[in-house]
């Protein structure tokens, strides 16, 4: 037995359903087909609802990707020079690959989660690395640089570039 919502809703499918009751392909039905076929129809609209909101998301995303790589800023490498009460404190070593990381995966525009399960390592530690408050092994560091596209030596080497251009 149906719901009144559920026979409120199928009505307003029907109605807009390309096959019509009073066609002569839906006066041949069962009530049983009719009501098969009214489902498939809804599922359809369902689905194409779903993908619509999906491709406005990916959009929005794209835009929001584009005004943040058009912003006109000063240059990345400059950003982790400390100030604190006048005095400049050093870059560690693990603060300066975690920004190197960080600044890796946003410019791919890949979420935490996407490089955490390529790499193998929990969302929740690859976000302490990229902040800088947690030492990866090297396995570890080898497996994030693949999954963000480049080896150990070459994230290695931007983290020296990092370095040299903070002064540290």
């Amino acid at each position: 037995m149906m719901v009144g919502a559920q026979v409120a809703e199928m009505k307003k499918m029907e109605a807009a359903t390309t096959v019509r009751a009073g066609s002569a392909r839906m006066r041949e039905l069962t009530p049983s087909q009719r009501r098969a076929v009214m489902f498939a129809q809804q599922q359809v609209l369902r689905a194409r609802a779903a993908k619509k909101a999906k491709d406005e998301r990916q959009a929005a995303l794209a835009r929001m990707w584009q005004e943040e790589d058009a912003e006109i800023t000063r240059p990345r490498s400059v950003v982790r020079h400390h100030e604190i009460l006048g005095e400049t404190k050093e870059v560690s070593l693990r603060e300066a690959i975690g920004h190197v990381l960080r600044d890796l995966r946003t410019r791919d525009h890949k979420t935490l989660r996407e490089v955490s399960e390529k790499a193998g390592v929990s969302l929740g530690y690859l976000s302490e690395v990229e902040r800088g408050q947690k030492e990866a092994s090297s396995e570890l560091l080898a497996s994030i640089s693949e999954a963000l596209g480049l080896s150990a030596s070459q994230m290695l080497r931007m983290v020296a570039d990092y370095l040299d251009s903070v002064g540290a």
